[in-house]
């Protein structure tokens, strides 16, 4: 079951239990200094040709904050394992 929250430390600890960083889509931050469509990156030890860029948490919140997301998340799987379902959602 999915969970919404807007609080920084349940988002950041979520995050963090689960391997992730706080990043943006590269090819949306555009020539200012936005931090452009916000993203979890789970770093791929076998490689990743993704196009996320990794940013701060400070940079992470503001963005977070100025655009009034909120975090739905998921727990656990349907079969009981960590899961990392996530998405960012208007508030």
């Amino acid at each position: 079951m999915a969970k919404t929250t807007t609080d920084h430390t349940v988002i950041r600890q979520w995050i963090h239990d689960r391997g992730g960083v706080p990043a943006t889509v590269e090819d949306t931050r555009g020539d200012s200094d936005g931090a452009g469509i916000l993203r979890v990156d789970f770093p791929d030890p076998i490689g990743d040709d993704s196009n996320l860029t990794t940013i701060s948490w400070d940079e992470f919140f503001e963005k977070f904050e100025e655009a009034n997301l909120a975090f739905l998340h998921e727990d656990k799987t349907s079969e009981g394992e960590l899961s990392r379902f996530n998405k960012f959602v208007s508030r």
